[in-house]
């Protein structure tokens, strides 16, 4: 899985914050700082690219989303519904309770 992670990217388009790849705790920390810039006026996370996540992906996803206010996410990477559940986050990627 280290392969896929080192290929791990996000872009911005538009008002949306594009991953790429595998979003798995070896991607994680290196997409930190590429995220930072992107941040500010984004309120969509597209994954239709995500091949896979784990919870450090969900993890960074749930940051992202509270601290730019994300509105909607797009794309279901394997594992995400199961992930959500059991950290009980709602379809925006924030605490549903």
């Amino acid at each position: 899985m280290a392969a896929a992670a080192a290929t791990a990217t996000v872009r911005r388009d538009g008002d949306a914050l594009v991953f790429d790849g595998a979003l798995v705790r070896e991607a994680c920390a290196a997409l930190w700082r590429p995220l930072q810039p992107l941040l500010a006026g984004a309120r969509r996370i597209d994954l239709e690219a995500v091949t896979a996540i784990d919870s450090a992906g969900l993890a960074l996803l749930a940051e992202v989303a509270a601290r730019a206010g994300i509105e909607s996410v797009t794309g279901t990477p394997p594992g995400l519904p199961e992930l959500r559940a059991a950290y009980r986050l709602d379809t925006g990627l924030g605490y549903g309770g």
